[in-house]
């Protein structure tokens, strides 16, 4: 695609983004060096990728949260790698310029470093994605290296890691305290030395995301961390007030989709019944 000078800061488009510059991995370190916030949402379909690419969102996660808004699943432990492919390869075809990114889910990378690189080729190869994220500070560094070895960009995630809420014992604010906040910076450097082109934080205190944001080369991106990291990136399902249930404490909710569309169905059902709809207009002749 043809190159222009900057991928961030534009205003949202509702044209199509022919013509606009692909956001890369290095777009990230010269977002961060030159203070740009960075803004990140979830997607798992090809409406919502259209609709978040043009809006001008610089990445796009296809996340395992799917477990939890797409498949039906109470918690994210269940999902696996071909359930996520073709939610994935649908996003991807979808956009023109926002970085897309695969979430390993649960079981597909801890075994060893060989099993990770095994995941993250299968990602790279099946759906076009242009970088894999996984869960992890010093525990998965040796899986992100072998990973970047091999040329495939790894976004980090530390902090809250869903995947091991059990382990954690619910979910429960990361990097509280001068122990938490030492081993939430070990496992952020450790994300970094190993190659990551940027991390994700979820659910800890501004104050420690901020000493792991001034202490890193690479972007960090809170979920849940504050203002203080270099990007921000939320569930779009949240976001967007189509969750049902409780709402995270830190998102920001732009939109009440799920009452619009629970109106939107009421009316729907009411002109059925009462024969409103399909009226001459909807008829072919």
């Amino acid at each position: 695609m043809p190159e222009e000078s900057s991928p961030y800061g534009g205003a949202p488009q509702s044209a199509p983004t022919t013509g606009r510059k692909r956001v890369r991995t290095r777009h990230f370190r010269q977002a961060k060096a030159d203070g740009v916030k960075i803004t990140g949402l979830t997607s798992y379909d090809t409406l919502t990728a259209q609709i978040f690419d043009r809006a001008g969102i610089d990445f796009l996660l296809v996340g395992d949260s799917a477990g939890n808004t797409v498949l039906g699943y109470d918690t994210t432990l269940p999902v696996t790698v071909d359930e996520l492919i073709p939610l994935t390869r649908a996003v991807a075809r979808s956009c023109q310029r926002a970085l897309v990114v695969a979430d390993m889910p649960f079981g597909s990378y801890e075994v060893d470093a060989s099993e990770a690189l095994h995941t993250a080729i299968r990602f790279m190869k099946e759906t076009g994605a242009h970088a894999v994220k996984l869960e992890g500070g010093e525990r998965s560094a040796d899986k992100i290296r072998r990973i970047v070895e091999a040329g495939i960009p790894v976004m980090g995630h530390v902090g809250f890691t869903p995947q091991s809420e059990h382990g954690l014992g619910g979910h429960v604010i990361q990097g509280r305290g001068d122990d938490g906040a030492d081993q939430l910076l070990r496992d952020a450097l450790a994300v970094e030395a190993a190659g990551a082109f940027a991390v994700v934080l979820e659910m800890v205190p501004s104050d420690a995301a901020a000493k792991v944001t001034a202490a890193l080369s690479i972007p960090t991106l809170s979920v849940g961390a504050g203002p203080h990291c270099d990007g921000q990136l939320l569930v779009w399902t949240d976001w967007a007030g189509l969750t049902t249930g409780r709402t995270p404490r830190f998102v920001k909710q732009y939109a009440q989709l799920a009452q619009t569309l629970t109106e939107a169905a009421q009316a729907f059902k009411a002109d059925v019944d009462s024969g409103a709809y399909p009226a001459a207009e909807h008829e072919y002749e």
